[in-house]
């Protein structure tokens, strides 16, 4: 099953998505709203669904009016924090370490290293803890755009390219329990010239908007997702490549990556929702595509039916004055 949000000419509204119907989960103007009051009800989230389902909706209608949005949100984009883990991904090095390798003299890069942790300890059994993997900041809930939605690259930016991923959606409960609601397609979008000029400003490359496939879904993620994602430019495919994640093509369990990022207690803020994203093995820019403003980034797989489209927006150079008090 599956959640989505949507706007209509009554305001926000959720759906549940159930086989090859929808209804309107009723009641609730947002799956925050819907995952608190399962919470307070010790329920799950699909349970909160199916007994708040009501009238069927036309998910067709709602994709070709563009009704659909994020499925998630916070009302307070400040209490949504957007974070992520790379090198989590068989091969997802190999991109990585090339960018790298000029620098290190023929030495093992920092991104090689890591992902040979990975590799060796990203899963550990139960009740045992894990290799950390690589962790990044991205921004908080204002940075997300929805299926649609142009994908902004700021003026300074020397490169916007897509990364098609998974991401984990998260809120926190009152007693501070972190709650997985379920996983979303997306695509993470990054700043990769930025990042090979230097491995230490990753951290800057990562700080970017990213976008979320209309769906929500609920349970347990398919440990072998396989699926497709293109560059589109001037309504013809410019590149087109598979991408596979789930547990079987990662180097960490989802689990471990969780662990690792919820021990800090400042993730664990009562009300708080995370998204976070879980890595990527394939990126055009590996390939040598430089993306050009009005691309449309596409991403889709199974068992996600709605394919997540994005076009490139470039937005207007700013000046900012920090001013002495």
């Amino acid at each position: 099953m599956k959640l989505i949000q949507f706007q209509d000419a009554e305001g926000r509204k959720v759906g549940l998505i159930d086989g090859d119907k929808a209804y309107h989960v009723q009641g609730v103007t947002s799956v925050v709203e819907l995952a608190s009051k399962a919470i307070e009800s010790n329920l799950t989230l699909t349970q909160m669904a199916q007994n708040q389902a009501g009238d069927a909706i036309d998910l067709d209608g709602l994709q070709n009016t563009k009704s659909l949005i994020a499925p998630v949100d916070h009302q307070d984009p400040a209490h949504c924090i957007v974070t992520g883990t790379g090198l989590t991904h068989l091969g997802s090095a190999e991109g990585r370490d090339a960018m790298h390798k000029a620098a290190s003299a023929g030495e093992a890069t920092d991104s090689m290293r890591m992902f040979l942790m990975g590799v060796e300890g990203g899963k550990p059994a139960a009740g045992e803890e894990g290799a950390q993997p690589e962790w990044f900041y991205k921004g908080d809930g204002s940075i997300i755009v929805g299926p649609g939605q142009p994908l902004p690259s700021p003026a300074f930016a020397l490169d916007g390219s897509e990364e098609p991923e998974i991401a984990g959606i998260y809120l926190i409960g009152p007693d501070g329990t972190p709650h997985r609601l379920g996983f979303t397609l997306a695509n993470e979008f990054s700043d990769h010239i930025t990042e090979r000029g230097n491995y230490l400003w990753l951290a800057h490359s990562k700080l970017r908007h990213a976008s979320l496939g209309a769906e929500l879904l609920l349970g347990d993620l398919p440990t072998d997702v396989r699926g497709t994602s293109k560059v589109i430019r001037n309504g013809e495919t410019l590149w087109e490549k598979p991408f596979l994640t789930g547990e079987t093509n990662m180097s960490h369990t989802i689990a471990n990556l969780e662990a690792h990022h919820f021990k800090y207690k400042l993730f664990r803020r009562p009300g708080d929702l995370h998204i976070h994203f879980f890595g990527t093995a394939t990126l055009s820019f590996a390939d040598g595509v430089e993306t050009k403003e009005g691309d449309v980034f596409e991403i889709s797989a199974p068992p996600f039916a709605i394919p997540l489209r994005n076009a490139l927006a470039i937005e207007a150079p700013e000046s900012v004055t920090v001013k002495s008090l």
